[in-house]
């Protein structure tokens, strides 16, 4: 097993270094659900060691695939078949979806990280093509005057559009998550919101593995509600679907060791407790309420 002197989490940006190997552990086998040429690469050393490190850090990579997997499925369904023009990939870490999926050409995808990143991805991607219009752009989306530049550009390059916080938000606090909702919602040409989302019982849960190296390193979780989806109502967005990771990772075949037995126990709960365990952890698409102008309109 690798050691490291200090905590294997330097910061938020390094958890992007650490999904990235689970990306290339499950582009390594036989049978991949999506293959990323890039994230080994991406990874390097220090991801593999943070990996290494963590507890459990191998054995957990089953959420971070599926998740993977499902957002990847989504995002190509909304571009190829529902008309998404625009793709904003908020804290986008290492993502490579404008490279590796089969997207439209005519999709204008914007990559949006802080400046280490972006500049870290852009040197080892190097001369690779992307598969669609690429644009890098450098922010801190925790200032409201940066974050509002970004959407601002993106919201100018025309709709329908579709935010994604892949990985984002369970390190924001409440107000910052409302905030940016309320700046996605109020920009037309975004239609849909991709995001990730944990109850406060898997908060919990993670609170005995990951989440004290993480809070050690600068990069605490932060956000689980307890209403879940209808946390996003208020600023302006609703569930159009919810995907369970417990329900994705059966379905893909990429369940946790031992899952047989939880899905046994599961049987034997009452309808009401398996309903909460099943949305525990989840893909959220959300969609923009329209106004009153907006459905007015439409009329």
């Amino acid at each position: 097993m690798v050691t490291m002197s200090d905590n294997p989490i330097r910061n938020v940006s390094d958890t992007a270094l650490w999904v990235a190997v689970y990306r290339a552990m499950e582009s390594d086998r036989p049978d991949a659900l999506f293959r990323d040429p890039y994230a080994r690469r991406l990874a390097g050393e220090r991801g593999a060691s943070i990996v290494e490190t963590l507890p459990k850090g191998k054995a957990f990579a089953w959420p971070m695939i599926v998740r993977t997997a499902v957002m990847d499925e989504i995002i190509l369904r909304l571009t190829r078949d529902q008309g998404v023009r625009t793709v904003v990939n908020l804290a986008a870490g290492l993502d490579t979806r404008a490279y590796r999926l089969a997207l439209p050409p005519s999709v204008r995808w914007f990559h949006v990280d802080f400046p280490d990143m972006v500049r870290y991805t852009r040197d080892n991607l190097g001369d690779e093509r992307p598969a669609c219009s690429l644009e890098y752009i450098a922010a801190d989306l925790r200032d409201p005057a940066e974050r509002a530049s970004v959407l601002d550009r993106a919201n100018a390059a025309g709709g329908p559009a579709l935010a994604v916080a892949e990985g984002l938000l369970v390190y924001l606090p409440p107000e910052q998550v409302d905030a940016l909702g309320r700046d996605l919602a109020s920009r037309p040409a975004f239609r849909h919101w991709l995001i990730d989302l944990a109850a406060p019982e898997m908060l919990r849960m993670l609170q005995k593995t990951w989440a004290p190296a993480l809070a050690a390193g600068n990069a605490p979780m932060l956000f689980a509600p307890a209403d879940g989806t209808r946390f996003f109502e208020v600023s302006g967005w609703r569930e159009a679907e919810y995907r369970s990771m417990w329900s994705e990772a059966t379905r893909l075949k990429r369940s946790m060791k031992g899952a047989w037995l939880w899905r046994f126990l599961m049987r034997l709960m009452p309808r009401a407790r398996r309903e909460r365990l099943a949305r525990m952890s989840g893909i959220v698409l959300l969609e923009r309420r329209q106004s009153q102008n907006e459905t007015a309109a439409n009329l």
